[in-house]
C-alpha cells in the first residue's frame, strides 16, 4: 500500500515580491500519520525536483516538522528531488494527497498530467485527498464518467474568510473556496484556522494547515477499510460464482428429462 503526495514547485507570488511554496506542516503532519501506520509514500511535483517552503511555515515548526526536516532522506525525496509526473504510475498507489501552501495556487490547477494520475487512482477505487490550498489540485481531477470529481460532493479547503485574515485575498489568482464552488462542490467550512475534515466517499479534504494530521488519520482509516473490502470481495465473488456453477450443474446437467426431477448424483 502506497500513497502519492503532491507538492508545489512555485517559490513566489506572481505579482509581488513575496516568497511562498509548500506549507511544511501540511506535508509532515500528514506524512507522520502514514509512517506511524507503516504506509509508504512517494513525493511528486508538477515539474519534479526542488520544492520551496513557505517561509512562515518554517518559522512555526513544531517537533514533528523538525523531526522530518532534520531527516536527510526525507529532505532529499520530499523537498530536494521529487518525482516528475511521468515517473509515476497510478496503479502503484492506493491514494493521492495534495498538500497546500500558497504556491499551489499557480501550478496545481494547470497540472493536468498530475490530474490524470489522480483521476486514474480514483477510478482504480483509490482515495483522493487534499488539504488547505492543495484542494485546487482537484480542479482537473475527474471520475469514471469524465465529470469533475468535485461536482455535487461535500468538500472543504482554505476558506475566503481565512484568505482575508491572512491578508492575501488580492494577491492570489483566485480564491480556493470560490473555485471549488464553481466546480459544483458543496463547500463547507468551520471556524477560521480550526481542524475541519470532510469525507465524501473516497474524496477526503481538510480546511487548513491545522487539519493535516486529522486528515491523515481519516485517510489511513479509509485505506484500511478499502484494503479489507478488496481482500474480501474476490473471495465472495469466487464463492458466489462457485455456488452458481454448482446449482447450475445440479439443475441442468442432472435433470431427469423424463420426470423433470433433479437427480443428485454422488461426486
Amino acid at each position: 500500500m502506497k500513497v502519492l503526495i503532491v507538492l508545489t514547485n512555485v517559490e513566489k507570488y506572481e505579482k509581488i515580491e513575496r516568497p511562498t511554496g509548500l506549507w511544511l506542516s501540511e506535508l509532515t503532519h500528514f506524512y507522520d500519520v502514514l509512517v506511524k501506520n507503516g504506509i509508504d509514500a512517494d513525493f511528486v511535483s508538477p515539474k519534479g525536483g526542488y520544492v520551496p517552503l513557505e517561509p512562515q511555515s518554517v518559522l512555526n515548526m513544531d517537533e514533528i516538522d523538525w523531526a522530518y526536516y532534520k531527516d536527510e532522506d526525507f529532505r532529499n525525496r520530499a523537498l530536494g528531488n521529487t518525482l516528475r509526473p511521468d515517473d509515476v504510475d497510478a496503479k502503484d498507489y492506493a491514494a493521492v494527497y495534495y498538500a497546500g501552501g500558497h504556491g499551489t495556487m499557480w501550478d496545481f490547477p494547470e497540472a493536468t498530467d498530475l490530474g490524470k494520475v489522480a483521476s486514474q487512482i480514483y477510478r482504480n477505487e483509490g482515495l483522493v485527498s487534499a488539504v488547505c490550498h492543495g484542494v485546487v489540485g482537484l480542479l482537473p481531477v475527474t471520475d469514471e464518467s469524465g465529470k469533475s470529481i468535485l461536482a455535487g460532493r461535500t468538500v472543504t479547503g482554505f476558506s475566503n474568510e481565512e484568505e482575508e485574515a491572512n491578508g492575501t485575498t488580492n494577491e492570489v489568482p483566485f480564491l480556493a473556496e470560490d473555485a471549488l464552488k464553481e466546480k459544483g462542490a458543496d463547500y463547507q467550512s468551520g471556524p477560521t484556522f480550526s481542524e475541519v475534515v470532510q469525507i465524501d466517499g473516497r474524496l477526503l479534504t481538510g480546511q487548513n494547515p491545522q487539519s493535516a494530521h486529522q486528515l491523515g488519520e481519516v485517510v489511513v482509516e479509509a485505506l484500511k477499510q478499502n484494503c479489507q473490502h478488496k481482500n474480501v470481495l474476490p473471495i465472495l465473488t469466487i464463492t458466489l460464482h462457485t455456488l452458481k456453477h454448482v446449482f447450475s450443474f445440479f439443475s441442468v446437467s442432472y435433470l431427469d428429462r423424463g420426470t423433470q426431477k433433479a437427480s443428485f448424483l454422488p461426486f
